[in-house]
């Protein structure tokens, strides 16, 4: 089948192009990207050669464009991973944010609408749901759990997540929406967390830690989160909302030790940082629905999972050494300078 993968050249879509590819060479995947700061071609280079591999650089709130997409292509299933997705770039600037994450999958649905689709997936995440307190390690998000969202970034998730669940009940859309805890692997920008500790340790400079960092974070591999978004385009329920998490808890100041110890080196390089606004304690999501309806579990341990994303980053330094340079740097001086 033809799959439209939007965002296609960012962490995740990027990962679930390679996937694709790799599980079913049968299907055709094009890769819709606007290729803002955080999509990179680069990311999709190994995939160019594959005869059906296809890129097309768009916008998906640029409703001319995305029906020209859907009227040439003519697709079988979109995958929606194009989303501005930074918190702290959410609190600087809101409406772009809400351009992209609302009206972008507005107009994707629109054009499922009038073009007619097998699935339209959209890819959220557990912070539409807002977060947890540190002291319930019992409590974990589930598919029904309130939306209480704490940021400009997750509010237009959330949005858009009702979107798609109004989409599909009036017009009868054939939505899933799938919502991921963090992920991490290969090819992830260096503004996160877990690469840029990575980076910066292996630079020699000081790694930013937010607050006291006993934030909580559940950890999923990103080709933990490709096999299950691919289970859910292929069997799950239309209509359905899989939470897809990974069953590894850690804090950030844990998660920034890992990477340390590693590297062997020392954690004199932890800076503590002013809090985040509004900065979420804790993210924990229960996956029982999608392991008991399609079987899914996460296969990668977090202790696994950080050492091959490390040596991934070890073994690419021309992938991440190009990007850290003009905006990132402006952005990353703004952000943590002075602090």
């Amino acid at each position: 089948m033809t799959i439209v993968v939007t965002g296609g050249a960012g962490f995740i879509g990027g990962n679930f192009v390679y996937y694709i590819l790799k599980n079913h060479p049968d299907d055709k995947v094009i890769c819709y990207d606007k290729l803002t700061y955080a999509g990179n071609l680069e990311t999709l280079a190994d995939a160019q050669d594959n005869p059906n591999f296809k890129f097309v650089r768009g916008d998906i709130s640029n409703r001319a464009e995305v029906y020209k997409l859907f009227e040439e292509e003519k697709p079988e299933v979109i995958v929606n991973f194009a989303a501005e997705s930074h918190v702290d770039r959410s609190i600087e600037d809101p409406e772009l944010f809400l351009r992209t994450n609302i009206i972008g999958t507005s107009i994707l649905l629109d054009a499922c609408k009038k073009f007619g689709i097998k699935r339209f997936h959209q890819v959220s995440t557990d912070e539409v749901y807002g977060d947890l307190p540190l002291d319930r390690p019992d409590l974990f998000f589930t598919e029904t759990t309130n939306l209480h969202t704490s940021s400009p970034y997750s509010a237009s998730k959330a949005s858009a997540d009702l979107l798609v669940q109004a989409y599909q009940r009036t017009y009868q859309i054939p939505a899933t929406i799938s919502r991921c805890s963090n992920n991490y692997g290969p090819y992830h920008f260096p503004e996160k967390l877990i690469p840029l500790m990575i980076i910066n340790a292996l630079n020699g400079k000081k790694l930013p830690v937010y607050g006291t960092g006993e934030n909580v974070r559940d950890w999923l591999y990103v080709e933990d989160h490709c096999a299950a978004i691919d289970l859910i385009i292929r069997k799950g329920r239309v209509g359905e909302v899989y939470n897809i998490g990974g069953h590894n808890e850690r804090t950030n100041l844990q998660v920034v030790k890992t990477i340390l110890k590693i590297l062997g080196k020392g954690e004199d390089l932890i800076e503590f940082v002013t809090d985040r606004k509004g900065h979420d304690q804790r993210y924990a999501i229960d996956p029982t629905k999608i392991s008991t309806e399609l079987g899914w579990n996460p296969t990668t341990k977090f202790d696994d999972g950080i050492q091959k994303t490390v040596a991934w980053y070890l073994e690419n330094r021309g992938w991440w050494e190009k990007i850290i340079s003009g905006e990132y740097k402006e952005y990353y001086s703004k952000m943590y300078d002075n602090r």
